[in-house]
């Protein structure tokens, strides 16, 4: 057992735990009082994004419920590195942002593609001047709106100008390159981000944690006492369970080194028992096991996020032991076992339990062995799994289903006519499945 393999859950309990967490927030509460400040947030726009059209569309709003100083950066997209599927990420986020936006009761429509490059220049150029004259948010409002209403072309931008001054060519390149440069210092790497007190925040998704975080300092207007787009529930997931089959079944493609895999096994799990549906476990290598790069500020920020998200859900989270490499494989290896024992998720459960919560090491006979008999497989069984590599075919095919899907990351989720990726969008697996 490597010294990093020993210290790695002691480290990681401390960095992601709650109290942690409590504890830098005090810090930087503490920090802008001695400074005399306001509460100062930072918003990194991306003209391109369909996230930060609805951010766009949900500021007024928000802006009315809190008093707070936003400060606004024009970024560009994340690099390659972040975005190794970009075509699917560009394509997948108009979707699922119309399906957002319908959610949240907000105005946008897909129509199938990216504004022209001269839309997206000159409303870039109109945003930078609205932020030097001070008048952002309802110029980004309007400007977003009119990006998106339809596929946006150079001509099509012109009345867009009207009231706005446009910032020279010069002075958006050295805005954005700035802004860039910003979001990379302080740990991001994508738009359509909020960053306050030391702490990042990715779209209307996110926003309710920013939201409770605000209103427990007091920084609320009168009226106000929740977050603007309060936390979904998994809905379903308390009521009382249908029979089995009542419900189509669930394609739940996921990682056993992706943190929001674990954090949403075992409430997909409950969905789908509360709905009578059947979950098929489409698991994959994770993609630096398959020569995609994860940035360090991408693995952070998703680290403290999976940690935000699961304390909300009531998921023990926190006190880790990477399994990449070999634990991973070794897991994925008893996974066909499981399944013909009738032990799948149980299974699932005490592995994603044993890594991300209790610090087990998976690589290790011993560790495997706790996570595969509290999963009631025979040890003697696993240890014969383990020499027979088949999973890798199975992993493979899981992979160019999901892409098929049009998806490339994990958590996915695939029932009926829905496809949709993320930890957050058990809603709308609920909303397919109510609707059959």
């Amino acid at each position: 057992m490597s010294l990093k393999t020993l210290l790695m859950p002691a480290i990681s309990q401390r960095l992601l735990s709650r109290e942690t967490l409590r504890q830098q927030r005090v810090k930087a509460e503490r920090s802008r009082l001695q400074q005399g400040l306001r509460h100062q947030v930072h918003y990194f726009h991306q003209v391109d994004d369909p996230y930060s059209a609805l951010v766009a569309a949900a500021l007024p709003h928000w802006l009315a419920r809190f008093d707070v100083d936003l400060v606004p950066h024009v970024v560009s997209p994340p690099d390659d590195s972040a975005a190794p599927q970009r075509d699917k990420l560009v394509a997948y986020s108009r979707k699922d942002a119309q399906r957002l936006a319908g959610h949240l009761g907000l105005a946008y429509d897909d129509h199938g593609a990216q504004p022209s490059p001269e839309a997206v220049a000159q409303a870039t150029r109109a945003l930078v001047g609205a932020i030097d004259g001070r008048h952002f948010v309802p110029a980004a409002a309007d400007l977003s709106r009119a990006l998106w209403a339809k596929p946006a072309v150079g001509p099509a931008m012109q009345p867009l100008g009207a009231g706005l001054t446009l910032a020279s060519q010069s002075a958006t390149t050295a805005h954005v390159a700035e802004s860039n440069a910003l979001r990379l210092r302080l740990g991001h790497y994508l738009g359509a981000t909020f960053f306050y007190g030391g702490e990042w925040y990715w779209g209307l998704d996110r926003l309710h944690h920013l939201d409770a975080r605000l209103i427990e300092l007091g920084a609320q207007r009168d009226g106000v006492n929740q977050p603007l787009f309060p936390l979904t529930p998994d809905l379903g997931a308390k009521s009382p369970p249908r029979p089995a089959g009542a419900s189509p079944a669930i394609d739940f493609f996921f990682s056993l080194r992706s943190p929001y895999s674990a954090i949403v096994a075992p409430r997909i799990f409950e969905l789908a028992r509360s709905n009578g549906a059947r979950v098929k476990l489409r698991y994959l290598l994770p993609m630096v096991m398959r020569g995609l790069p994860v940035p360090r500020a991408k693995r952070l920020y998703i680290s403290r996020d999976a940690a935000r998200e699961a304390y909300v859900h009531g998921t023990p989270f926190g006190r880790l032991n990477d399994p990449v490499g070999r634990p991973t494989e070794r897991g994925l290896a008893l996974i066909p076992l499981a399944e013909q024992q009738g032990q799948g998720q149980a299974y699932i459960l005490s592995f994603m339990q044993g890594v991300w919560s209790q610090g087990i090491d998976a690589g290790s006979d011993s560790g495997l062995r706790k996570i595969a008999e509290r999963a009631s497989l025979d040890w003697a069984a696993a240890q014969a799994a383990l020499q027979d590599d088949n999973w890798r075919k199975a992993a493979e095919k899981n992979r160019t289903d999901l892409f098929a899907l049009g998806l490339w990351g994990v958590p996915s989720f695939h029932v009926g006519t829905c496809a949709v990726w993320g930890q957050d969008r058990l809603w709308a697996v609920q909303d397919e499945i109510s609707k059959r």
